[in-house]
């Protein structure tokens, strides 16, 4: 949902659930927005490539182009507890990086579909140039590391 002086706020999965259809004229703008910022700043690689400002602003690029691609976020509710399967975007344990984890509510089976959706969104990511590897962490769940091509930091590295 857009918060005034803000604009668009991707679902990153750690929110509510949004309203069906209220959100895809401002999901459509923001995106193409994403991809005109790309062509404009990134020289000959165009939108090929993650533009400076979406290296900034890591999880919310990786969440907008998700959910612009039409994978569903993972949602919750006033206490905190999942009420819909999808992914979840956040912060990665290194600078310049983020996860991305396939939840759902307990007992929802969002393990058993974990490796087939996180592929799914590395697809969708890789086509944008992000560069993504799909690792298992704690419990034998399946995350995606994603990053923007040369490393953190960018095109080149740090």
């Amino acid at each position: 949902m857009a918060v005034p002086g803000q604009g668009f706020e991707p679902a990153t999965g750690d929110g509510p659930a949004a309203a069906p259809g209220g959100r895809q004229a401002e999901l459509r703008t923001a995106y193409e927005g994403l991809l005109q910022i790309r062509r404009l700043v990134n020289g000959p690689a165009g939108a090929a490539v993650p533009a400076p400002w979406e290296v900034r602003q890591l999880p919310r690029a990786v969440a907008l182009a998700l959910e612009a691609a039409g994978i569903a976020a993972s949602a919750v509710d006033e206490e905190g507890r999942r009420t819909r399967t999808g992914y979840r975007v956040a912060a990665g344990a290194e600078a310049g990086r983020v996860e991305v984890t396939w939840v759902g509510p307990a007992g929802g089976g969002a393990a058993g579909e974990e490796q087939e959706r996180l592929t799914a969104c590395a697809a969708v990511l890789e086509g944008l140039g992000w560069v993504c590897l799909l690792y298992r962490g704690p419990r034998r769940r399946r995350f995606l590391e994603v990053e923007p091509p040369g490393g953190p930091g960018g095109p080149g590295g740090p």
